[in-house]
């Protein structure tokens, strides 16, 4: 009779269960069909922005290339093309070179290469990218806007962290000379000269600088600052390698698409 009972039992736990899975068959079968749904999303949003890089990528080597031979014209429609693209980096990248394009101009255009170089900060995914745009925009109007204005652009890019640390600092010392501040540049040069990790060429300008200082060369500061507007400034490259032109402190990552 025991056994009859267990029977019994073991049955209508079964017949539960059965109950159970049909009712819940409709459900998982439903989440599964939803995660299958945003898998696919993702995958395609991931090809589709791949290819909004790619081609931003290929544009920008053809600009370049298109420069190399001379072809202004030709560059700037692409770098243009580039810069209204949703691939942050090249967009970035494609506005400081019409910027740089705007500054070698006769005249130069510097106010509409300021402005170039703040949407390139802008639009720059990383500080990578960003500080090299502000960096840029500061350079352009050290011998011509107030000391406020150059000092409120480079400041931020003396943080910790930041990766043209050392040439921020130089530019600004640079600025000082500008305004008349002999001490507090020399005070900046002697920072500069002494770090471990300024490239060879700003610690050379550094020292050179705080001779200028020392001999009261006050004559030769507007030379000094032209200098200083010709120091070497980030090589515009793609994603996939960061810009190596200013020897930034940290390259963490290589800039985000």
């Amino acid at each position: 009779m025991t056994d009859l009972f267990e029977e019994v039992e073991e049955q209508l736990r079964s017949d539960r269960y059965r109950a159970l899975a049909r009712k819940a068959a409709p459900w998982i079968l439903a989440l599964a069909a939803a995660a299958l749904a945003i898998a696919l999303a993702i995958w395609g949003w991931q090809q589709y922005q791949q290819q909004i890089s790619d081609k931003a990528s290929e544009q920008y080597s053809a600009a370049g290339e298109a420069m190399a031979a001379g072809d202004r014209d030709k560059a700037v429609k692409l770098w243009t093309d580039v810069s209204t693209s949703s691939s942050k980096a090249y967009k970035s990248l494609a506005l400081m070179q019409l910027g740089g394009l705007k500054l070698m101009a006769q005249p130069a255009d510097t106010k509409g290469a300021v402005a170039l170089f703040d949407q390139a900060a802008s639009a720059a995914p990383d500080d990578i990218l960003g500080d090299a745009a502000r960096l840029k925009s500061a350079l352009a109007i050290l011998d011509t806007a107030p000391y406020a204005e150059v000092e409120g652009r480079l400041t931020p890019l003396l943080k910790d962290g930041h990766p043209y640390r050392v040439q921020a600092r130089e530019a600004l010392a640079f600025a000082k000379l500008m305004k008349g501040d002999d001490a507090g540049a020399r005070g900046d040069f002697v920072v500069i000269s002494a770090s471990l990790d300024a490239p060879e060429g700003a610690r050379q300008r550094a020292k050179a600088a705080m001779d200028l200082i020392d001999s009261g060369s006050a004559k030769a500061v507007p030379a000094v600052v032209k200098a200083a507007q010709a120091m070497p400034q980030p090589m515009l490259v793609g994603p996939g390698g960061a810009p190596m032109g200013l020897a930034p402190q940290q390259q963490d990552a290589a800039p985000q698409q």
